[in-house]
């Protein structure tokens, strides 16, 4: 259980996990708000967050999750934008990118290129963190369980599962640091 100073104090998180148990469990107590949009790429997030998305809200954590939907875009665009989004004194967890489609594929390659230049960028954000939590998808043949991903790029329930506890996790030790900061 949270303390009560927690209890209005918003946690943005921009990934689709509103309808899930996962989310009522976990994110729910820290009542956060979920933006996401389905099929969002980088480019309409800036812009949100540009005009006002967050004006009259001041939360402590900010999750973004975003990029494999950036069709057309260079791993290297991609992550020059997720950049534009954490640069803020919010702090950021970025998600790195996860690997998708049944068998490796171009799209596998970009987005672990995409996650290494965003790692790479972040030393210079002191408040933005990174977190690959892609562990265990890929298999040792190089594919990926529809158990996992049911179309091999969106998770399935257990797979959210896997992914938000160690995110929550994270989320929690930010907003403890933040707490300890203030006190």
């Amino acid at each position: 259980m949270w303390p009560s100073s927690h209890i209005h104090i918003p946690l943005c998180v921009t990934f689709f996990l509103l309808l899930l148990q996962i989310w009522r469990e976990l994110f729910s107590p820290l009542h956060a708000l979920n933006f996401g949009i389905g099929g969002d790429a980088t480019q309409h997030v800036l812009w949100r967050l540009q005009n006002g998305e967050l004006d009259h809200i001041n939360p402590k954590v900010v999750v973004v999750w975003v990029g494999t939907n950036n069709h057309g875009h260079t791993a290297e665009q991609v992550a020059e934008c997720q950049g534009a989004i954490l640069v803020s004194k919010i702090y950021f967890i970025a998600l790195g990118s996860f690997a998708s489609r049944e068998e490796p594929k171009s799209l596998r390659e970009k987005n672990t290129r995409v996650n290494e230049f965003v790692q790479q960028a972040l030393p210079t954000l002191p408040w933005a963190n990174f977190l690959n939590l892609d562990d265990g998808f890929v298999h040792s043949d190089g594919t990926i369980s529809h158990n996992d991903m049911y179309d091999y790029l969106h998770l399935t329930r257990a797979a959210y599962a896997r992914v938000c506890r160690p995110l929550y996790d994270k989320v929690k030790r930010l907003l403890e640091e933040q707490d300890r900061m203030v006190s």
